[in-house]
């Protein structure tokens, strides 16, 4: 076993934030913390670093139960201002996914669509406080004869509502450009012929698992900043794929962890959880993640002072080769570079336009770090971490 200098408990850290005597400072704080005083020194004095990101995450949804009417429904067919929700789960249980498009949506028919209303929006709309029309239909059984119901339903009214994520927090994304010579539209956002732009992903050095990248914190069980509320990672994300290729640093510089989470929708805010239109593409949620990293040693410390320069992504063109499943990187580039506006490529310059807030990412860590310096959030211990491997 590996021995530390400093040697820390979710014990210890809890019972200083419980008596207000906890060190909080956000991953962009920690950077220069580590590069002043040493990563052994940076663990002795941090407890928690904060991290955020909010961005696009299609594999998202909320499992909701409308109650039961009288006479009672077995709901196979349901739609939430019509939008179909998935229905096949119990009597008036269903799911609504992000990504699912309005009934009557003309989708690609005249391109590029729009995908004005979809599943993301209307989870944004019941925590707006809005009121959602829902239709249900069934085939009737004696003990739940009914076979349709229309009715208002608003998140106050519903006995429960979760935000259950697949796949979140993606640890790593490419950068993407299109080297055809038409604009196309994708859900990394439209991007122009002849690498007219590029187009990315991620928070960089404030994005979670960035900051813990072989998960030695983050697993079932981890307490997080879900939507503005408390949410938990609950499992690791599909297409989780921490066997990618990493740097010295530990860094992966493909597509690589992922989170399943989930929360009490009725805690969210409509701020933190928004519905998207996708030109060309289709409907999606964007999701405030935040993630608090215990500073349990000095390895940790290292971890959490990874900085922007340090990051690096690879190029890949959405325009044949991502839908041809083929896979090349025309280069790889830092996210310092990424966030500074521009990234040489073929010789030239060209724009590069972000999928993710900073400012947004920015403000869940500085929230998160108040919760905790408050007393007001507690750090969850994992019952077993992420898979490291596969």
């Amino acid at each position: 076993m590996k021995q530390y200098k400093v040697n820390k408990t979710y014990l210890d850290i809890n019972n200083r934030i419980k008596s207000g005597e906890v060190v909080v400072v956000t991953a962009e704080e920690m950077i220069d913390i580590v590069k002043d005083e040493g990563p052994v020194e940076a663990a002795r004095h941090v407890d928690v670093v904060t991290t955020g990101t909010f961005s696009p995450m299609c594999s998202s949804g909320a499992f909701i139960n409308f109650g039961h009417s009288v006479p009672t429904i077995k709901a196979s067919k349901v739609w939430l201002n019509n939008v179909p929700a998935y229905a096949g789960v119990a009597a008036v249980d269903c799911y609504i996914g992000a990504t699912e498009p309005c009934e009557d949506d003309p989708l690609n028919k005249v391109y590029p669509g729009e995908f004005n209303y979809g599943g993301g929006h209307v989870i944004q709309d019941l925590l707006a406080g809005n009121r959602i029309q829902l239709k249900a239909t069934a085939y009737g059984t004696p003990c739940y004869p009914n076979r349709m119901i229309e009715k208002e339903i608003s998140l106050d009214t519903l006995p429960n509502a979760v935000l259950c994520n697949p796949r979140n927090g993606y640890q790593n994304y490419n950068c993407a450009v299109n080297l055809t010579k038409k604009t196309i539209y994708t859900y990394m956002g439209t991007l122009k012929p002849k690498a007219g732009n590029a187009n990315y992903c991620s928070a960089g050095q404030l994005s979670p698992l960035f900051n813990d990248p072989f998960y030695k914190t983050i697993g079932l069980g981890t307490r997080i900043f879900l939507g503005g509320g408390t949410g938990y990672v609950t499992w690791n994300g599909t297409q989780h794929n921490p066997s990618a290729k990493r740097t010295t640093d530990g860094i992966p510089l493909t597509p690589a962890g992922t989170l399943w989470v989930m929360g009490d929708l009725k805690q969210m805010s409509s701020k933190w959880i928004v519905g998207v239109s996708i030109q060309g593409y289709g409907c999606s949620l964007a999701v405030g993640l935040g993630i608090p990293i215990p500073v349990l040693n000095e390895e940790i410390a290292t971890h959490t002072a990874i900085s922007d320069d340090k990051i690096f992504t690879q190029i890949i063109d959405y325009g044949h080769d991502y839908s041809n499943g083929i896979s090349k990187s025309y280069g790889q580039v830092s996210y310092e570079e990424l966030k500074s506006g521009y990234i040489n490529f073929n010789g030239e310059q060209i724009q590069t336009v972000p999928l993710s807030s900073l400012v947004k990412a920015r403000e869940i860590a500085e929230i998160l770090k108040k919760r905790i310096s408050q007393g007001k959030f507690i750090l969850g211990e994992p019952q077993f971490t992420l898979p490291n491997s596969v």
